[in-house]
């Protein structure tokens, strides 16, 4: 009898002229479920199983995907399954913050490859980008090494980097103004001949950990990230929400209070800056993941005093994404060493009520996602994976609106 287990796979259409998003949504398929035959393909995407085999040929001959031997199930003719070959697509990722940058090379299912890090000067991006080149240019080089065909085969560069962008007075440290103001995304193209994209730290962190963490899979989840300022990442009907101006998500701007006398925003109180601030720590320093990590373990009187106030701005941050985005979980994901990020998460509970506290629930309300400080340059990195070969509904619209 035939494996009939759901795989995940968004629907294709047999429409004309919809071919492309069609090929987007095999390789989605392979890429969330491992190897697929094609009848199995067929049946996730409900495509005809001509349409399949016609985009399994396209995709064989581009060097993205490859056969497998074949197997039999039950009493049945043998199946052929295929696999996405990680060396079909790389991409370069960029981490900008305030004192450093790290930068990643992927392959297309998302394994780092490469990676450096560098110290950046403060608020000097006429400098700084000139390091973050040298960096770029060195990773390239180690992927190179790694694959002959990397530099043919490269599908962009992302960048991500502490929003909000484009306001009308960014003069406030917290917002990189100087990076703000500076032609960052032309730079680097010139430099690099790729393909630039910019996206928020925090949306980022989310396409890493919908690739290899806890949202892997998940239709609608929200990434609250905690680093040095605080974001949400939101995946929505299985895609990134960026919003009209790539700030959808800037939760760390919301007022803990009316505007006026002691409104302070979300992030100068329940950040890693303001842990800096706290304990008088240099955020600069090459250590400062290890003296934190110390500090927790060592449960320091003012880290635990910080972590319970941080906990109960962030308890209240939680309320309002369930409330506003209803997500089926919020994963709290951090720049901060993983104790010090499980201790704030445990610290965060009991939950405030929400319309999110339902019986029958799948997953919990919130959960601890990733710690890794290579993340935000991972999901960066995903980027230009994501905009070459994952399935976007809005296209298809503008398909056949365009055929109408």
């Amino acid at each position: 009898m035939d494996d009939i287990s759901p795989i995940r796979a968004k629907s294709g259409t047999n429409q004309e002229g919809t071919s492309a998003h069609n090929r987007r949504v095999m390789i989605e398929a392979l890429r969330l479920n491992g190897a697929l035959s094609r009848a199995d393909l067929a049946r996730a995407t409900q495509l005809t199983k001509q349409a399949v085999s016609n985009i399994i040929e396209d995709l064989e001959s581009d060097g993205l995907v490859v056969a497998l031997d074949a197997v039999r199930k039950g009493r049945g003719q043998p199946s052929t399954p295929y696999r996405l070959v990680p060396e079909g697509a790389f991409a370069i990722g960029l981490h900008i913050d305030r004192h450093l940058t790290r930068a990643v090379a992927v392959d297309l299912m998302g394994s780092v490859l490469a990676r450096a890090e560098a110290n950046l000067p403060f608020d000097e991006p006429s400098k700084g980008v000139e390091i973050i080149l040298k960096l770029i240019a060195g990773v390239r080089r180690d992927l190179a090494g790694i694959s002959a065909q990397s530099e043919k085969r490269l599908v962009g560069l992302g960048v991500a980097m502490p929003g909000p962008f484009g306001l009308k007075d960014s003069d406030d440290k917290w917002m990189m103004p100087a990076w703000q103001k500076f032609p960052l995304l032309e730079t680097l193209a010139k430099g690099t001949g790729l393909n630039v994209g910019l996206q928020n730290d925090a949306a980022a962190c989310a396409t890493a950990e919908r690739i290899v963490g806890a949202a892997h899979g998940v239709d609608h989840a929200v990434c609250l990230y905690v680093g040095y300022g605080i974001g949400a990442g939101l995946i929505l009907n299985g895609e990134l929400y960026s919003g009209g101006h790539g700030n959808a998500g800037e939760i760390g701007m919301a007022l803990l209070a009316p505007a006026g006398p002691g409104s302070t925003p979300l992030e100068h109180r329940a950040s890693l800056a303001s842990l800096y601030q706290h304990l008088g720590l240099n955020p600069a320093d090459s250590d400062i993941y290890e003296q934190m990590n110390a500090l927790v373990l060592a449960e320091d009187t003012k880290m635990m005093a910080w972590i319970d106030g941080a906990a109960h701005d962030l308890r209240w941050s939680v309320h309002l994404i369930e409330t506003i985005c209803d997500p089926q979980t919020v994963i709290l994901t951090s720049g901060a060493p993983e104790a010090l990020a499980r201790r704030l998460v445990e610290a965060m509970h009991p939950l405030l009520p929400s319309i999110a506290d339902r019986p029958g629930r799948n997953l919990p309300r919130l959960q601890l996602g990733t710690t890794d400080p290579w993340s935000i340059a991972l999901g960066a990195a995903a980027a230009p994976i994501s905009r070459a070969f994952d399935p976007l509904f809005s296209a298809i619209l503008k398909t056949r609106s365009s055929g109408a």
